[in-house]
C-alpha cells in the first residue's frame, strides 16, 4: 500500500523538480506515512535520502530539496516487510550504489532470492523484500546484460504482486514493471512522470497513461515505452486518459483537516455523481440491463465500499432479486456462473481484493460491471461495464464524500433497476447538504462525550444496518474506539451483556420499524445505557431524555444520505477530542493494494 512517484525531466532539474516530487509525496501520504524517501540522478551523480515518519518530518530532516539531478525517485512507505526504521526505507540500493529501486507489493520468494544473492556475494542492509529486486538488476549487469534486459530478467524472477521503478546511474530512463498494484504514466511539459495513482500527478498535468498487469518498461524526460512480459510490444498513447479534476481538491483551503474538508463537499460529490451517471446514460443503460437479465447478482467490495454495496443489496433483496453480498477477500466462498453478474465497488479502482476477486468471477465467465471514482484505473479495465462516481480526489483516509457519492450513484442504479420515479433524486443534494447544516452542533457534542468511553455499539434496523456499520467503522478508523454495530434485534443475543450504567449506544433510525428500534431503546435505557439518535425524518421520540439528531429527508429513500453526514461528524470530533490526527490514522493506508 505504498505510495511511488518517479519523474524526469528536461529543463528542470535540482530544487525545482525535488519540489514536484516532495508535492507527488504529500498527495501519495494517504497511501502509508510509516516512512519516507528521494533518490535524485543526473548522469554522473545518485544520491539517497530517507527517514522514518511522515512526509513532514522527512522534509524537516533531510533537506530534500537540496538534492540535484534532473530525474527523481519518491517513496512514502506503509510497512510490510521490516519494521518501519530509516534502513527500511525506501529507495534501496545495490552494492555499487549504482541503482536505486522503489517498489509497491509483495515479493513472495524473496528469501529464496536473498539466499542466492548472498551466497553470490551480495551485502544486504535491511530487512525488506524490495532491497532483492536492485540486487537482482546489479546481478543480471555484471554478467552482461543491458540496463533495460538487466532489469527485465530481474521483474521475471520476482513472484508477487508489485509496481516497480528503478534508477540506474548514468542512465537517463525510469525503468517500471506492474502486476496488479498500481502505476500509471503522467504526460507533462517538458517532462514525463509514473505514479501510483493519478491524484498525485494533478499539480502538473491532467494527462495518465495506465499500466496494465504483467506490463514493463520505462519512461525518459520526452518518451516512454512499454511491453508485456511477453515481449508484445504496447501502444501507450492508445491509452491516453484526460483526467477532468480540480486542483484545489487536493489543497486544505483553510480547513483544519481534509476530513471535514471532504465532509463538506459531499452535497457536490452526490450532486456531480448523480448527474454524471445520467449523462452516461449508455454504460449506465448497460449496467441496469446486465443487472436486471442476471440469475444471480453479486456485489464485491470491501471496507466502506462493502457498506454502500449493502444499501444496494438491501433495497434489491426487498423487491425480490437474488443479491449476495461479498467481502472481497472472502471471494472463494462463492461460485460465480455464466448468468451470474458481478457488481465490484472501489473507490480507487485498485483495491488488491477486489480486483482479485473481478478477476477470478470473470474466469468463471461473470459479467463484470465497476463503480469507481477514478479513470482508467485496473478494476475498471477488467470490467465489462465501468460506471465512475464524481467525488474527485479524497486525501484523508477514512472515506467520507466518496462513501456518500457511491450510496447516490448506487441509490439512482436501483431506482433504474426496480422501475421508480427518478424525481426524488433531484432533493439528493439538499438532504446531504442540509443535514450537515442541522447535525454539525449536535454531533459535535456527541462526538465528544464518546471520546472518553472506551467502547460503542451502533444499532439499528433494514437498511439503516449498513450505516450503522458505517458509523462503527468511522470511529474505529480515526479515533481507535472499540466499536460494534448489529441489527438492533441482534442485540439480545449476547451484544447486551456488555452494557451497563452509561455504556454508549447510538441508534440510526432511517423511518421504518420506529416502534421496534423505540422498544430496543428502552431495552438499552433499562440497562442505564448512554443512548444517542440520528433519525432521518421521523423522531424515535424516546419518553425519557435522549439526544436526538433530526435530519430532514423529503423521501426517505434518501435517509442514507442524509445520515451519513452526522455519522462521519461524531466519528470527527471524538479524533479531534482525543487528539488524533483524522487524515492519517495509524495503520491504516487510503488503498490497500497488498493481500
Amino acid at each position: 500500500m505504498c505510495g511511488i512517484i518517479g519523474v524526469a525531466s528536461i529543463e528542470l532539474r535540482d530544487s525545482a523538480l525535488a519540489k514536484i516530487t516532495l508535492e507527488a509525496l504529500k498527495n501519495l501520504e494517504y497511501r502509508g506515512y510509516d516512512s519516507v524517501g528521494m533518490a535524485s540522478m543526473d548522469s554522473s551523480h545518485l544520491e539517497v535520502r530517507k527517514c522514518t515518519g511522515n512526509v513532514e518530518k522527512f522534509e524537516r530532516s533531510r533537506n530534500p530539496l537540496s538534492m540535484r539531478g534532473n530525474i527523481f525517485l519518491g517513496h512514502t512507505r506503509w510497512a510490510t516487510h521490516g519494521e518501519p526504521s530509516d534502513v527500511n526505507a525506501h529507495p534501496h540500493l545495490d552494492c555499487s550504489g549504482e541503482i536505486a529501486v522503489i517498489h509497491n507489493g509483495t515479493i513472495l520468494n524473496f528469501i529464496e532470492l536473498k539466499e542466492d544473492l548472498l551466497s553470490k556475494g551480495h551485502k544486504f542492509s535491511s530487512e525488506t523484500d524490495t532491497e532483492v529486486i536492485a540486487h537482482l538488476i546489479e546481478h543480471y549487469r555484471k554478467v552482461g546484460m543491458d540496463n533495460f534486459s538487466a532489469f527485465k530478467h530481474a521483474m521475471y524472477d520476482i513472484q508477487g504482486d508489485h509496481a516497480v521503478l528503478a534508477i540506474i546511474k548514468g542512465d537517463n530512463r525510469i525503468f517500471f514493471s506492474k502486476r496488479n498494484s498500481p502505476l500509471v504514466i503522467g504526460l507533462g511539459d517538458g517532462m514525463n512522470l509514473i505514479s501510483s495513482d493519478v491524484w498525485s500527478l494533478i499539480h502538473v498535468t491532467n494527462k495518465t497513461i495506465p499500466i496494465g498487469d504483467d506490463e514493463l518498461g520505462y519512461i525518459s524526460a520526452d518518451s516512454f515505452f512499454a511491453e508485456k512480459f511477453s515481449g508484445e510490444r504496447i501502444n501507450l498513447m492508445s491509452r491516453l486518459v484526460i483526467q477532468q479534476f480540480d486542483q484545489s481538491a487536493t489543497s486544505l483551503q483553510g480547513y483544519e483537516s481534509f476530513m471535514i474538508k471532504e465532509i463538506r463537499e459531499s452535497w457536490g460529490a452526490v450532486k456531480d455523481t448523480i448527474s454524471g451517471l445520467m449523462e452516461d446514460s449508455a454504460n449506465l443503460g448497460k449496467a441496469v440491463k446486465a443487472l436486471d437479465k442476471a440469475r444471480r447478482i453479486l456485489i464485491v467490495a470491501a471496507g466502506t465500499s462493502y457498506h454502500a454495496g449493502l444499501i444496494f443489496a438491501t433495497r434489491l433483496l426487498r423487491a425480490g432479486k437474488t443479491v449476495i453480498p461479498i467481502i472481497a477477500s472472502e471471494h472463494d466462498t462463492v461460485k460465480s456462473g455464466q448468468d451470474d453478474v458481478v457488481l465490484v465497488i472501489s473507490q480507487s479502482g485498485e483495491t488488491m481484493d477486489s480486483l482479485l476477486a473481478l478477476k477470478d468471477y470473470k474466469a468463471q465467465g461473470s459479467f463484470i460491471i465497476s463503480l469507481t471514482n477514478t479513470l482508467g484505473n485496473s478494476i475498471s479495465s477488467y470490467s465489462n461495464v465501468s460506471l465512475h462516481t464524481r467525488a474527485g480526489p479524497e486525501i484523508g483516509v477514512a472515506a467520507t464524500k466518496t462513501f456518500t457519492s457511491q450510496v447516490g450513484a448506487l441509490l439512482l442504479m436501483s431506482s433504474l433497476l426496480l422501475g421508480e420515479n427518478l424525481d426524488y433524486l433531484k432533493e439528493a443534494e439538499n438532504v446531504v447538504s442540509s443535514s450537515f447544516s442541522k447535525s454539525i452542533g449536535y454531533a459535535e457534542k456527541i462526538g465528544i462525550e464518546i471520546s472518553r468511553k472506551q467502547s460503542v455499539y451502533y444499532l439499528s434496523k433494514g437498511i439503516g444496518v449498513p450505516m450503522a456499520m458505517e458509523g462503527a467503522l468511522k470511529i474505529k478508523e480515526i479515533a481507535y474506539i472499540h466499536s460494534e454495530a448489529y441489527p438492533a434485534g441482534e442485540s439480545k443475543h449476547g451484544p447486551i451483556a456488555l452494557v451497563e450504567r452509561d455504556f454508549p449506544v447510538i441508534f440510526i433510525n432511517t423511518g421504518e420499524h420506529v416502534e421496534e428500534l423505540r422498544n430496543n431503546l428502552k431495552e438499552m435505557e433499562s440497562r442505564k445505557a448512554r443512548a444517542y439518535v440520528i433519525s432521518a425524518g421521523v423522531e424515535i421520540k424516546s419518553d425519557t431524555e435522549v439526544k436526538e439528531i433530526l435530519v430532514n429527508v423529503s423521501d426517505q429513500r434518501l435517509a442514507p444520505l442524509a445520515l451519513a453526514p452526522p455519522l462521519q461528524l461524531i466519528a470527527y470530533y471524538a479524533a479531534k477530542e482525543r487528539g488524533t490526527n483524522p487524515d492519517r490514522p495509524r495503520n491504516l493506508a487510503k488503498t490497500v493494494t497488498v493481500r
